[in-house]
């Protein structure tokens, strides 16, 4: 299927949505056990900020102070897409069931043809090319999203063609999972399982992050302005994405990284990833390298740095002086020594285990 061969048509966004508005409101208060999501104007986590109780929503209000409306204002039918119009504005996100949003979100549901998965996976695709019109200081409010347009393959009446945008998706979906497969058999026939003792059984010991890693280097400053666009990685502060900020092409007075873990110094302070690949790490973050370390040892060590996130704040960074201060538990050897071939072979179990589970699952 050839997107390219495909005629397209612009359409108005009222004549293809009925567009709502989310609801303006305060965020109910945290809960524990809430099953409701809350759509925010994120650009992460399918836009979903928080999950509340349909009893928690109900005695929220737009000023704080009791109840102030119905909870048929407050709660919205899934089966839509949500596009956020304020913050990350121009992010679309499928929901499924139903939900509760701010009004920095508008949901849009599908006219004249039942909403598939499949199918919003091809329209959010048209929604989001439009998210360079956007920007926090222009929000896409609902009055301006009834002046939009969309672009939609249509089909000999120039009309949308949900079925070949369903199809089209499914097609894509389907490609890659048959490519992870192959992928995971491929990885899987690499990897040998050895029983070693559960981790409740093993000996731990806390250790200088400098006692653990040959070069603690932080990166280095580079603007958005000054970012070129390219292909290799950029690292920053941010919590997903395995840290990836960006992919730039600049060469020149940057601090390149290869085969190391990143931990957060600031932003998301102490999320801390491993990068089996060259990148580039901005002055948020520092890398941590130990030239005969295994990637598994890499990983096993970063769910520990990461923890390193529950001491520091945004107020309260990770400078240079405070990481080489800082301590890791690790489980010993017999020597007292960090136990990597410990550290390798559970993570290498636990990795054949999940892609052992996962091809089972595929195959049913």
């Amino acid at each position: 299927m050839n997107l390219e061969n495909k005629k397209w048509k612009e359409f108005n966004f009222t004549d293809i949505f009925d567009i709502k508005g989310g609801y303006y409101n305060k965020k109910p208060k945290l809960e524990k056990n809430g099953n409701i999501p809350f759509i925010g104007a994120v650009d992460n986590s399918n836009g979903i900020t928080e999950f509340y109780s349909i009893e928690n929503i109900d005695d929220s209000s737009k000023t704080g102070n009791g109840n102030n409306h119905t909870i048929d204002k407050k709660i919205f039918k899934g089966n839509c897409i949500c596009v956020t119009n304020n913050g990350s504005v121009g992010y679309a996100y499928y929901q499924l069931q139903y939900f509760t949003c701010s009004h920095d979100v508008n949901p849009l549901y599908l006219k004249n043809y039942i909403l598939s998965k499949d199918l919003a996976m091809f329209i959010i695709g048209s929604i989001e090319k439009q998210r360079v019109c956007f920007q926090y200081s222009r929000k896409w409010r609902p009055k301006r999203m009834v002046k939009s347009k969309i672009l939609l393959p249509v089909n000999k009446d120039d009309e949308p063609d949900y079925k070949y945008m369903e199809e089209y998706t499914k097609s894509k979906i389907n490609a890659k999972k048959e490519e992870y497969k192959r992928y995971a058999q491929k990885k899987l026939d690499e990897l040998v399982y050895e029983e070693v003792e559960p981790l409740e059984n093993k000996e731990w010991k806390e250790y200088f992050v400098t006692d653990i890693f040959d070069v603690i280097k932080r990166g280095k400053r580079l603007t958005k302005s000054n970012q070129e666009n390219g292909n290799m990685p950029y690292i920053s502060s941010t919590g997903s994405n395995n840290g990836i900020d960006n992919f730039i092409g600049n060469n020149k007075d940057v601090r390149i990284f290869n085969n190391c873990l990143t931990i957060a110094n600031s932003g998301s302070v102490g999320s801390s990833f491993y990068h089996p690949y060259a990148f580039i790490g901005s002055d948020h973050v520092t890398g941590l390298k130990k030239d005969c370390m295994s990637e598994y040892e890499y990983m096993f060590i970063s769910t520990l740095t990461n923890r390193f996130s529950e001491k520091y704040n945004f107020n309260r960074e990770i400078n240079d002086s405070r990481i080489s201060r800082e301590k890791i538990l690790l489980p010993m050897d017999e020597n007292e020594k960090p136990d990597h071939g410990y550290m390798k072979q559970y993570m290498i179990n636990m990795i054949h285990r999940k892609l052992t589970q996962y091809l089972k699952y595929s195959k049913n």
